[in-house]
């Protein structure tokens, strides 16, 4: 048998105690040695026990101070207050155990500050030798294959990121990017800070860089859009590290590498939150959500789940949808009360069964129909979906005696110029006007796009890219606000607790995007060259389109809240006879199917609605905050 087969049987474990015990062998013939070198005249020599006594006792301090649980590859400063503390700890009992055994004879007490300084020396060298050989990539062979890497950002997720790096033979960081002065010129970890990031174009072509790494976690989106610019510019492959509420809500992993995706560049500065209000409103209650199978739904279930609720009731008329949800919460927390429903919020029977049974105290409506030009032609089923299931729950929760009703709108609903839009405008007012004659505090919260909802463009845009294009754009002025999935939820939550009925809440959306822009970016992020590689095509405003949205109604003053992100809109009231009675008719009509008489009714309550089939590129002027906070 070879020597390499027979080392190979050895566990590492057993290798790592046999070594240390020897250490602590020659630690101690060591420290005995140096003590009597000084005296010429002195002779000294070990009794029979005293090497097996030293070892059994050291080698009980070894293990009980845990330092066989480290692994010598990744050995640190833990691994070595562990060799301190088990040296110090293990030269005292040593002196305990010898003084109980034959009073130290022989054994001076000098010995007993030598030999734990020695110990340290022999246990720790080796370690750091073993790490730092490991670390340098002193292995020849595998060397020469490693991908060089250029590290943009030298805090401490970027000096995280190069230790990790040093472990994996695949990359070889050759340096860091850094704007801040203080660093210039600094080693981390043994890589030099280069330059700053706006030299990265130069400082990759003197490298020989092939792949760039970004760790700023903590970057602004301005910070994040500013250094992808830059990284296109190299014509490099580029990667990126989560971000730190990622990190913290769970969605990734600390220095996980990934590719930079459009929610990186979209994103907005985390949101603050009043998580004790929002307790307050949903821990120990009974919430019911209501389109819970779908991307705001879906998402609004999970955060309240995770805020403690008593129990959950999910409504969805998707099968699948409302499968998903229910695997996801069932598994994640087992503890929840929990009910799933498949139904659709129209159905009275079903509906007031489930407020029956649940007694919800919280609802919160995000069941609708969202997809714009497909509704155009469908007055009907926009209005039955969008409005009377709405009614339907709304008066339910009346019934009910629900504390809090909240009603997930959109800012098509502002000077709506579709019919999705006309329907929650009038799902608005229902609920409006309702707050005045119930117990319960109907509130709605108005918000744009968000990333990666179903039906909205970046899923359609990179399913195009992955196809080779072409990328299909109604307008090239086209824009829209967007936000993230979680954040939107989270503003909900925050607005529910801030709401005492009938208001209209309107979430900062930022700055709206175009979608041109949208697009090139994420085609650029695929790796292609936008308009060469990935053709963009025109396709004309669909049905019901606009090339922009906005937020509140010219009318609808609005004022801020104690929130900064979350705004009041003053509603314009509607009487609520002719309310009754226009709703009266608009169920009589849905039902034996006249969309004329429907058309009627949705016209009495929103005059200035223009009925047309064709976009509307040119009837909405964008309302926009000052500094101030008055438009």
């Amino acid at each position: 048998m070879s020597l390499r087969k027979l080392i190979g049987l050895i566990h590492p474990r057993t290798a790592v105690v046999t070594h240390d015990l020897f250490m602590a062998a020659l630690a101690w013939w060591i420290a005995k040695t140096l003590r009597y070198a000084l005296m010429s005249d002195h002779s000294y020599s070990f009794h029979s026990l005293e090497f097996p006594l030293v070892l059994l006792v050291q080698a009980a301090v070894l293990s009980w101070t845990g330092l066989y649980r480290g692994v010598w590859r990744f050995a640190s400063l833990p691994d070595l207050w562990n060799i301190l503390r088990a040296t110090v700890i293990g030269a005292l009992a040593i002196g305990l155990v010898l003084f109980l055994y034959n009073r130290l004879e022989e054994v001076p007490r000098s010995v007993l500050l030598i030999y734990p300084v020695v110990l340290a020396v022999l246990l720790g060298a080796p370690r750091l030798a073993y790490r730092f050989w490991k670390d340098s990539r002193l292995d020849l062979f595998t060397a020469d294959g490693a991908q060089r890497v250029l590290i943009v950002g030298a805090d401490r997720a970027g000096e995280a990121l190069t230790r990790d790096l040093q472990r994996d033979k695949r990359y070889s960081v050759v340096g860091f990017v850094d704007d801040r002065e203080s660093l210039r010129g600094a080693s981390i970890n043994g890589r030099l800070v280069l330059g700053r990031i706006e030299q990265l174009p130069e400082l990759t072509r003197e490298a020989a860089v092939q792949m760039l790494l970004i760790a700023m976690p903590s970057a602004s989106t301005a910070e994040m859009r500013r250094i992808v610019e830059l990284c296109d510019l190299t014509g490099l492959p580029y990667r990126t590290v989560p971000k730190l509420e990622d990190v913290i809500a769970g969605r990734a992993q600390f220095n996980e590498i990934k590719e930079v995706a459009i929610e990186d560049l979209l994103g907005r500065d985390p949101v603050e939150l009043d998580w004790t209000a929002i307790r307050e409103t949903l821990t120990g209650r009974r919430v019911l959500v209501t389109g819970g199978g779908g991307s705001i739904g879906s998402e609004l279930c999970r955060q309240i789940a995770r805020l403690g609720a008593h129990s959950l009731a999910v409504v969805d008329h998707s099968e699948f949808n409302l499968y998903q949800i229910t695997q996801e919460l069932r598994a994640e927390y087992p503890e929840l009360i929990f009910e799933s429903i498949l139904a659709d919020c129209g159905d009275h029977a079903a509906m007031r069964k489930l407020f029956g049974e649940m007694k919800p105290q919280v609802v919160f409506h995000a069941a609708a129909y969202k997809h714009v030009p497909m509704l155009q032609g469908q007055l009907r089923q926009a209005f039955r979906n969008n409005v009377l299931a709405t009614r339907n729950v709304a008066d339910l929760s009346d019934l009910n005696q629900v504390e809090c009703f909240v009603l997930i709108s959109t800012d098509k609903a502002v000077n709506p110029t579709s019919v999705m839009g006309a329907c929650k405008r009038v799902a608005e007012i229902w609920c409006q006007n309702l707050n005045a004659h119930s117990n319960t505090h109907f509130i709605t919260v108005r918000f744009g796009n968000v990333l990666d909802s179903a039906g909205s463009v970046v899923p359609l845009f990179r399913r195009q890219i992955q196809s080779g294009g072409p990328v299909t754009i109604t307008h090239p002025e086209m824009s829209r606000y967007f936000m993230t999935i979680p954040e939107a939820c989270q503003l909900i939550l925050q607005a529910a607790s801030l709401g005492n009925g009938g208001e209209i809440f309107a979430l900062d959306m930022g700055d709206p995007v175009k979608i041109r822009d949208l697009a090139e970016q994420m085609i650029r992020l695929a790796g292609k060259k936008p308009g060469s590689e990935i053709p963009i095509i025109y396709t004309g405003l669909r049905s019901g389109e606009k090339l922009f949205e906005e937020l509140f109604h010219p009318l609808e003053n609005y004022s801020a809240t104690t929130h900064a992100k979350i705004f009041l809109a003053q509603h314009r009231q509607v009487p609520w006879e002719l309310l009754q009675a226009q709703l009266a008719k608009a169920s009589e009509a849905t039902l034996v199917f006249d969309e004329e008489g429907l058309r009627s009714c949705v016209s009495s309550l929103l005059p200035s609605f223009r009925w047309s089939d064709s976009a509307q590129p040119g009837n909405v002027v964008s309302i926009r905050r000052s500094e101030s906070g008055e438009k």
